[in-house]
């Protein structure tokens, strides 16, 4: 597992109301898995929105893995 994804992800009281986001911008990670699980691609995400990467998509998939888990993220840190 490639734990420098989750440095992607930010938790910022200012921005979206805490949610975990996309560095620090207004991309929520639950935005993220919204549009994957509609069955948009990596791809079709980036062409879209020009100021994600491929790194911030698989960063939301890695958060939402270890949410889901049960473990918290200081633990895979």
């Amino acid at each position: 597992m490639n734990t420098n994804y989750l440095q992607r992800i930010t938790i910022d009281p200012e921005i979206c109301h805490g949610k975990a986001c996309i560095r620090g911008m207004r991309w929520p990670v639950e935005v993220i898995m919204d549009m994957l699980g509609s069955e948009m691609s990596i791809s079709d995400i980036i062409s879209e929105h020009p100021e994600l990467v491929k790194e911030d998509i698989l960063a939301a998939l890695q958060y939402a893995k270890i949410l889901t888990s049960g473990k918290s993220i200081k633990e895979v840190a």
